[in-house]
């Protein structure tokens, strides 16, 4: 089934159809990222190399990256934009995902079996339970097979809805290891895309744009001068969009964990309906069973008193029994996969993220606005001083 989700990886320049904008991967990527400011000092600095690539994804992306051309409007805009989307479209589906899965029922049938169990009593007066079939050598043994039917009705429905759970469960299970190597090949891609791209920056804020200032500083001309600016302009854009890769690509680092975490919550409720089915239920029925069993055998006794202490004894090693392996089941059911004080951390962490993003872009605004006046006045500066060249 893994075979059928393999995701093939081919770098292309052509623009990819219905290419997103670039905003979009960019917000969600603001929105998904948690930016833990307090550990930045201390966290190692990630950095992409050519060099965590296999040889011949090494070649695939300096071959590749000969051919970006970023005089190319096109080809700058739809760079990338196919593996963007392959991100967005899966973050999308992950999360569609999550809001289809009805956990909450499973856990309502789980308390529903429990109420069942708990609940049967032959003995309208005291209801103390299943035990409670003990209690009284006098009761009618057909009553108690009456109820003892109506019981097992009741469990056996929940028990075969629990087993539609346990298979769509396990189902999802597989999936989700499907959409995690789905995930490592979008990131790969991702990683490729990025560095081939700054690859060719490099090599042309080394060769191609040094030798259009030079050109510039040599003529005198405006035109040459306003080339080697628009030059400029060009890689800074091409630049800007590896950027928001690179920000795309901080969504699918931030999906491997998210998946697992997921699969792991369905692990745990498949364990949980397991021990159900396996356990609980057969307890259940042997018990009833040896109940109804230990009744017929009362009827034939003369000791009545007797086998009542007998039985009795009995209960009560049943009930510790019982007692000693089910509280470690129930303590473990009742535990919450994620502890409330957490959920309120990570909350805290997300809003404090929101607003050192927010402050970032309102500085990151603000700079561009005066880089834009000191180009203009650069700009200025540069052709006075090629008229008084020119002079």
């Amino acid at each position: 089934m893994a075979d059928e989700n393999k995701y093939e990886i081919n770098l292309t320049l052509d623009p990819a159809p219905k290419a997103p904008e670039a905003p979009a991967p960019v917000a969600a990527a603001v929105q998904a990222a948690p930016a833990e400011k307090a550990a930045e000092s201390e966290a190692p600095v990630e950095k992409l190399d050519i060099n965590t690539l296999a040889p011949a994804e090494q070649a695939a992306v300096r071959e590749f990256a000969k051919k970006i051309d970023v005089t190319n409007s096109a080809q700058v805009l739809a760079y990338g934009s196919a593996a963007q989307k392959n991100i967005a479209e899966f973050s999308s589906q992950a999360l569609e995902k999550v809001r289809t899965k009805d956990l909450g029922a499973v856990g309502d049938m789980l308390s529903d079996l429990v109420g069942e169990l708990d609940g049967l009593d032959v003995s309208a007066e005291q209801p103390k339970g299943i035990m409670g079939l003990f209690k009284k050598a006098s009761r009618s043994f057909s009553d108690m097979k009456t109820k003892y039917d109506k019981a097992e009705v009741n469990v056996n429905k929940i028990t075969e809805a629990l087993n539609q759970h346990w298979i769509t469960l396990n189902k999802d299970i597989v999936t989700m290891d499907n959409m995690y190597e789905m995930n490592q090949a979008y990131f790969k891609e991702l990683t490729m895309y990025i560095i081939a791209g700054k690859l060719r920056l490099e090599e042309l804020k080394a060769t191609t744009l040094p030798e259009l200032q030079k050109k510039a500083a040599e003529t005198g001309a405006p035109e040459d001068a306003q080339a080697a600016n628009d030059y400029a302009a060009l890689l800074g854009r091409f630049e800007k969009k590896i950027h928001d890769l690179e920000l795309t690509r901080m969504i699918s680092i931030q999906m491997s964990p998210q998946i697992r975490l997921i699969q792991n919550n369905d692990s745990l409720m498949v364990e949980k309906i397991q021990t159900a089915i396996d356990n609980t239920i057969p307890l259940w029925k042997s018990q009833m069973v040896l109940a109804l069993s230990m009744y017929n055998s009362q009827q034939a006794m003369e000791a009545t008193h007797s086998v009542s202490e007998v039985t009795n004894e009995l209960l009560r090693k049943n009930a510790a029994a019982l007692h000693t392996g089910s509280v470690g089941v129930a303590q473990e059911a009742e535990r919450g996969i994620v502890d409330l004080e957490t959920l309120q951390e990570t909350n805290k962490e997300l809003i404090a993220t929101l607003e050192d993003v927010r402050k970032i872009q309102d500085d990151g605004r603000a700079r561009r606005a005066q880089a834009e006046v000191e180009l203009g006045r650069i700009e200025g500066q540069l052709k006075q001083k090629l008229l008084e060249m020119k002079g």
